[in-house]
């Protein structure tokens, strides 16, 4: 069954049974990816490593050489 297919069913019951209908697949996307972006930087704080740029600083160690790894 699609993601379609469920949100017309459980729409169909929630009528039948006087109830407000669920929302829409796809329309809190958005929000989750926010809050799961969140999360993560909150994780990395926690953990003692910077919530934001730890992609950019790794590639940046890797490429120019950081401790331990000879400059090319």
């Amino acid at each position: 069954m699609s993601i379609t297919q469920q949100y017309l069913l459980d729409s169909y019951r929630a009528s039948q049974h006087g109830e407000a209908s669920p929302p829409a697949p796809g329309s809190h996307d958005r929000e989750v990816a926010r809050e799961l972006r969140d999360y993560r930087r909150f994780r990395a704080v926690v953990a003692g490593h910077p919530a934001r740029g730890r992609l950019r600083g790794a590639l940046g160690r890797w490429l120019h050489g950081g401790p331990g790894r000879p400059v090319r």
